[in-house]
């Protein structure tokens, strides 16, 4: 597995588009009021990339052997008695 984070092309993506929107016309407010309402979904998706391959399941382990079979009668056989 990577685990290189490539957190600084993030940075510069967010940057060049905030300077493009600067350079098209949009409000520095309207930028503020975008970033406000993206930070949720952006907390989410980083915390969510940095718990990858560390098997924080919250209490599934989904990597568990299956639980041998409950003992019941025996299999029946279908062989005539001798």
């Amino acid at each position: 597995m990577n685990d290189k984070r490539n957190y600084g092309m993030y940075a510069l993506a967010a940057a060049i588009v905030v300077v493009g929107a600067l350079i098209v016309g949009a409000s520095l407010e309207s930028l503020v009021w975008l970033a406000l309402v993206e930070a949720c979904p952006l907390m989410m998706f980083f915390m969510m990339r940095s718990m990858r391959g560390q098997d924080m399941h919250g209490g599934h382990d989904h990597h568990r052997r299956a639980a041998p079979p409950a003992a019941g009668p025996p299999a029946r056989s279908w062989a005539k008695p001798s």
